[in-house]
This record gives C-alpha cells, structure tokens and sequence, in this order.
C-alpha cells in the first residue's frame, strides 16, 4: 500500500484542517512570568497605561516577566515582589509587550494576575474556579429594560475590580428572564454582596452632592452622537498612546442651582499647564464606589450650569488600543448616567462556587476516561474484524475530531465548562458509531456483487446524516434550558457531529476505501 492511495482530497482536507486547529490551540507550556488578567480602574497600574484589551485570546495576554529588575516567573515571584509595595513607590515593570515605569498612587497595583495559559481555549468557570449566581428579576420588564438591566449590572461589578466577569442573559423553558453572572476568583459570599443592592448613582463636590443618576437630575446624556460625543486629542506617551474622550450631560434645574451653590464656595487653582481649575473635582460614584473623577473649569464657579462636559482618558500601546478604550471609558459612564440603578430589585435563585482543582481533577478524569473507551472500542473492532489497519484510523479519527473541536472553540471563543467536556465526549462516541457503520456497509458485504463502492458509503452515509438531524435536532432545546447552564453540552455536540459528518466521516471512508481496495 502506497502513501497516495491515502492521502485523498478529503484526507488532505482533514490534514489542513487539523494543522489549522493546532495553530488556532496555539499550545505552549515553558512560558515564564504572570499573565495580567484584569486591570482595575482608577488603579496605579490603569492610571499609567496598562490595560487588557477586550476578548483577548489567553496566549496573547501580556505576561510580566520583571518587577524592579526582579525576574518573575510565577504567581508566587510576583506576590513577593508587589506585597511590599506602597504608595509613592517607584515601580517599574518589564512585559513581552514594553516597559511600564511609574510612581505608586494607592498601596496596590491593581492587577489581577494568573499563570500563563498554555493554550488558547477558554475554560469555563467550573474549570478555573469562582462563583456563579442566577438572578431573577422580582418586577415584570420590557426587552429594552431587561438590556438595560444587564448592561448595567456589567458595569457596576467591572467596577470592583473583579477579573473576568461574565453576566449574561438566559431564560428558561417558561420563558422567565434570568440573569447569569459569574466572577472567576470570587467566593459565594463575595458575589452575594456584589449582587445584593439595586444600585445607586452620585456625582459629589467634596462631601456634598450635586446630582445623583435620577431622571430628574440627569435630563439628557449625548450618546451615539458625534457632535456632542466622542474620543479625541490622541497623542504617544510614555507607555504607548492617549486619548481622551468627551460627551454632554444636561442638569435638570434643580441639579444645575446645587452646582451653583457648592461651587461658589470653591477657589480656583492653576495647573502645572496653566488651565484654571476649581478647588475640588466632581467625583462620580457607583454604590459608594469612586468610578472617576473630573476637574472643574473656574469658568463654571458659581454658575447654573445646565450643559456640562464630562471627559476622560484612554491608554493602549497602539493608537487604536487607545481609542478602544476611551471608548469603552465614555460608554461606562454614559451608561451610569443613563442607567444610576437597575430598573428592578434581583432576587437570587441559585449561588454556586466551584474549586479550580476539582476541575482540573475532573478533565484529568475526562481525558483518561476518553481514551479508554477509544480503546476499548478498538479492541471491540479488531476482534471483529481481525485487522489492525482497520483499528488504527478509528482511533486516528477520533483524536483528529477533539482537537478540531477544541481549534473551533479557541477560534470562536467558546468558554469550555463540564457540559462542554461532557459534549465533546458524545460527539466522539457519536462519531465512533458512525465509523462502525461505514465498517460494517463495507466490510460486512465486500464480497458482494451487488453493491459497488460508492453504493455502500452512500448507504453508510444516509444512516449518518438520519443520525446526525437526529442528534442536532435534539441538542436545540438544550441551548435555553436549565438558564443556559445546558449550553456548552448542547453547542459542543453539534459542533462535534457537525464536524465529524462533514470533514472526519468523510476522511475516515476515504482512508477505508484505500485499504480495502488493496485487500
């Protein structure tokens, strides 16, 4: 048996394809430093540049590989040299990316860090560990209000610095809105506190308040409208670029007389560049948490103000890095002042935490179990049919489908929880079955006069595609039930049987057809 009369335009496809899912896995384990997960805003570290840009694939996070010329080369390298660190501290970090050097602002840097990934898929929050809560709302809401809820609950957990949150919508078989949220890293009493309140908005001079997040102080926010919206003044600095954005507000009237009022009180200082600018700076805040802070004009002192410029900066090591995330800074506060508090109380239906190391344990289970039912059922085959070089294409097959799912899901961005393992599993079970039919249509009858070639691999493959509508048709209802929590078994499995009958099936009965026909 020659080498060409394998390699067939369908097994040269899965070959490519195959290759193609390594590199998207992009797999590597002897990378050395933390990876920074999440930045927390305002913090030193915000302050001065650093940022994670939004839905950035684990192996492209940037690792910070020195700390004050100390080398880092994992979590515990990176506590020692920050544990110590305290406001007015000279900080200076080396990355893969560039350098960042600054002077310490609070006692923390306000990074949160891990391991590097040594691939590119996603792990769902019972792999990696933390918390997730279902909340359901306690008032009846509009589509729009339902968005609007989500959106802001988004905003007030980004708000504590938590890494990957993730807060979603679902629903379940009665169609009753849910609302998903989980938070990597935090226990179940951290995610209680965070979800317990409604929420509230204030914009404060000093001590006092000027105007909370309520229709009647806040009348009208510029959103979506390049006249009076938008990011601007982009320049380089130190770290990589800058930019700034700004949008209008206007005060109801009695909002615009208490500014007025708190800010005939306040002296006018000048700036290192010369700008003149009010005593104090109007601080907003979320659940009594400081979201940014904004300097006044001496030009407003004492004034009824009812339009009012809010602005703020952006930092990213390109230019368009930056304004993404001035972009995203003006959407947070937009939507603060659109939103304030959410538009109904939540009541919690269900709070769970999962350890990182049961899950690791459990796709270590995963794994072993896989491979012993590949090769139970390759023994199963061979006793059969008493051909080794029958056996071996059924296990190659099988490995080829997991890791072009696990490349479709890192290309995709799909976060692999339990169920998601758990579907891969059935969709490799599944494919399995449809190899043992292709066995059996042609070996079974390969002596038979009767049917040629193509005439038993279009028999095999009408049982294939019956069993795989079959199979995808019953996977649907899984997507919205149980609050979304049955997603990731139903998305892997269609993925798998659809990947199994369109690239591997076809693959498998070429690589048959080859062996056979030397038999």
């Amino acid at each position: 048996m020659k080498l060409r009369d394998l390699l067939k335009t369908r097994v040269i496809i899965l070959i490519i394809v195959i290759l193609a899912s390594i590199i998207l896995i992009k797999p590597s384990f002897n990378d050395n430093g933390v990876s920074i997960r999440s930045v927390e805003v305002n913090s030193s570290a915000y302050n001065n540049g650093m940022v994670v840009p939004v839905d950035i694939s684990p192996r492209d996070r940037e690792l910070i590989t020195q700390i004050n010329n100390k080398n880092i080369i994992g979590v515990e390298d990176y506590i020692s040299a920050t544990e110590n660190l305290v406001e007015g501290d000279t900080v200076k970090i080396l990355t893969n990316v560039r350098e960042y050097a600054f002077i310490m602002e609070q006692d923390n840097l306000g990074l949160s860090v891990s391991e590097p990934a040594s691939t590119n898929i996603r792990k769902g929050l019972d792999l990696e560990g933390g918390s997730r809560v279902i909340l359901e709302p306690v008032d009846s809401l509009t589509e729009d209000e339902f968005s609007q809820l989500i959106e802001t609950m988004k905003l007030r957990l980004n708000t504590f610095g938590l890494s990957d949150i993730k807060v979603k919508a679902a629903s379940n078989l009665q169609n009753q809105n849910l609302v998903v949220v989980e938070v990597a890293g935090a226990t179940k009493e951290d995610i209680r506190e965070l979800v317990a309140g409604q929420g509230k908005f204030e914009a404060k001079i000093g001590e006092e308040t000027v105007f909370t997040g309520s229709k009647d102080d806040v009348v009208f926010v510029c959103r979506g409208d390049g006249t009076c919206s938008g990011v601007h003044q982009c320049s380089e600095v130190d770290a990589g670029y800058g930019c700034q954005f700004q949008f209008s507000i206007r005060l109801g009237g009695e909002a615009a007389k208490k500014h007025a009022i708190v800010t005939d009180k306040l002296d006018v200082n000048i700036s290192s560049t010369g700008g003149q600018y009010l005593s104090k700076p109007l601080d907003l805040y979320l659940d009594d948490i400081l979201v940014d802070s904004l300097r006044i004009s001496s030009s407003l002192k004492g004034q009824e103000i009812v339009d009012i410029s809010i602005s703020g900066p952006g930092f990213g090591a390109t230019r368009g890095e930056a304004v993404d995330d001035a972009t995203r800074g003006m959407n947070k506060l937009q939507t603060v002042l659109i939103t304030g508090s959410l538009p109904s109380k939540l009541e919690i239906v269900d709070v769970r935490s999962f350890s990182p190391v049961l899950g690791k344990a459990f796709v270590d289970n995963a794994i072993l179990i896989g491979v012993l039912a590949i090769l139970a059922v390759s023994i199963v085959i061979f006793l059969r049919y008493r051909k080794l070089k029958i056996v071996l294409p059924i296990m190659i097959t099988g490995v080829s489908e997991i890791v072009i799912i696990l490349g479709f899901a890192a290309l995709a961005k799909i976060n692999l929880d339990l169920s998601a393992v758990a579907g891969i599993i059935a969709a490799v079970g599944t494919g399995v079955d449809d190899q043992i039919v292709i066995l059996d249509e042609v070996l079974g009858k390969a002596g038979s006069i009767l049917h040629s070639w193509k005439e038993k691999i279009k028999r095999a493959f009408f049982i294939i595609f019956a069993a795989y509508f079959t199979a995808v048709g019953s996977m649907f209802p899984l997507l919205f039930a149980g609050a979304g929590l049955l997603k990731g078994f139903a998305l892997t499995t269609i993925i798998g049987v659809t990947i199994g009958v369109f690239i591997t099936r076809p693959a498998f009965a070429a690589i048959i057809e080859g062996l056979v026909d030397k038999d």
